[in-house]
């Protein structure tokens, strides 16, 4: 297999991992948001390198769940926005998705084994002010419906179990 067919098996696979293949995304963002890949790879905690292995498809899979989520943050919101932002605006955007974190606590399943769950970052709570999120469920709610959290639960169950239980307890129904 040569290495273009190898970078193009490599995009169909990310394409069934994440609705599109990474470039796409990362080109998209790029072009909405006006910033160099450098910027958006450092908003992602990742090194540019690694987003460039991962948009050009020498790479699949996002191995962090955090720099996934935050990729899906800013993908989300910018879809969000029909009209360009101003600089300000950008750099709000990138500076909040920079620090969008989800920290695991490991706590017992019903079958009795370790699963992970969402826990807020000591102080985030008091720092967020009134309104913020106290659960990674409130927060998902916050942007997505239901059935839209379900059939992302059910998207990343194989790959990304302790993800899926989040968004299915967020979407209001159990694992």
């Amino acid at each position: 297999m040569t290495a273009a067919e190898e970078f193009a098996d490599n995009r169909a696979r990310q394409a069934e991992l994440y609705g599109a293949p990474l470039g796409e995304r990362v080109r998209g963002l790029l072009t909405a948001l006006g910033i160099s890949q450098a910027r958006l790879a450092r908003t992602l905690g990742i090194s540019p390198a690694m987003l460039s292995q991962l948009a050009s498809g020498r790479r699949v899979k996002i191995g962090s769940p955090a720099v996934l989520a935050r990729l899906q943050l800013l993908d989300h919101r910018c879809a969000a926005v029909a009209t360009p932002l101003p600089p300000r605006a950008v750099e709000v955007l990138l500076a909040d998705v920079a620090h969008a974190q989800l920290r695991w606590a490991p706590s017992v399943g019903p079958a009795g084994d370790a699963v992970p769950r969402p826990r807020t970052p000591a102080g985030a709570r008091a720092a967020a002010g009134p309104g913020s999120a106290g659960s990674a469920a409130e927060a998902l709610r916050r942007i997505a419906a239901p059935a839209r959290l379900a059939a992302a639960a059910a998207a990343l169950g194989p790959g990304f179990p302790e993800l899926a239980e989040v968004l299915r307890q967020a979407a209001g129904r159990p694992g």
